[in-house]
């Protein structure tokens, strides 16, 4: 793209970033958080998607990982959270382990970028397929290229917590929802989460929501028992620590063989 015309199409959307660019209403800025996430390929997305009209505003980070940056975002329609996933070479070299195995990303390109949208598609389509058999995750909206539209979870106050960060009052309780979430999402969605724990939970009037799910596999990927066992674990790590004793195996053995219930499908499944 010429110099004239990315600047065209930056001028175009500059209102749009006012949060990211330290203007209107957020004023909120870090010059090096957007020169990591914005680059020209990047902002084309945006772009696109503001057209769309999934997209009003871009306004400030909610959350920070070494894959992706989640902004607040603004629509006609309410808040959202756009999750813009970085696309430097470091950032992917652990994460092909998750799209390799996975049948239904067979044969696709291994360059650099294109794997960085085949693990947004992967997102959109994990999120589609637990939502279909209404688990609590995030809505999906759109997505194009490394830039992923989706259900903000929060209110006016801010993003919702992480599990991890707040003392709920019923944490047994808590247990046996996600249990049965694991439970649900190999039984009858088919897929493992391969990253379960309390920093990928968030609290909602009440309720657990699970989030970042693109490393979630199908049962059909090589190494889909040994992501369950991890996230099993790690689940019954969370609940002896606040002073239960849960036993690892049999927790496990409820997820592969107990009985699921069926669920409502959630907006956004198919």
């Amino acid at each position: 793209m010429s110099e004239p015309r990315f600047k065209r199409m930056f001028d175009d959307i500059e209102d749009g970033l006012q949060g990211v660019l330290g203007k209107g209403r957020y004023e909120w800025v870090d010059r090096r958080v957007f020169d990591q996430v914005f680059d020209r390929s990047t902002l084309l997305a945006v772009h696109k998607l503001m057209q769309k009209g999934e997209i009003e505003t871009i306004d400030y980070p909610i959350a920070r990982g070494k894959e992706a940056h989640v902004f607040h975002a603004t629509t006609n329609h309410g808040p959202v959270a756009v999750k813009i996933f970085h696309t430097t070479n470091a950032v992917f070299k652990g994460l092909a382990k998750y799209i390799d195995g996975d049948p239904r990303f067979s044969g696709l390109s291994r360059r650099h970028r294109e794997l960085v949208n085949i693990w947004v598609r992967k997102e959109l389509r994990n999120l589609k397929r637990m939502r279909r058999h209404g688990l609590r995750v995030p809505e999906p909206i759109d997505s194009l290229k490394n830039v992923l539209v989706m259900q903000y979870i929060g209110d006016e106050n801010g993003a919702g917590p992480r599990l991890k960060d707040i003392t709920v009052d019923d944490p047994y309780g808590v247990f046996e929802e996600l249990l049965e979430f694991a439970a649900i999402n190999w039984q009858t969605c088919g897929l493992v989460h391969a990253d379960f724990s309390e920093y990928n939970i968030l609290w909602k009037d009440g309720e657990p929501w699970v989030i970042d799910v693109g490393q979630s596999v199908t049962r059909q990927h090589p190494s889909s028992e040994e992501f369950l066992v991890r996230d099993v674990t790690r689940l019954v790590e969370w609940i002896n620590r606040q002073g239960h004793s849960v036993d690892l195996a049999e927790s496990l053995a409820r997820v592969l063989d107990d009985p699921v219930p069926s669920l409502p499908s959630l907006s956004g499944g198919d």
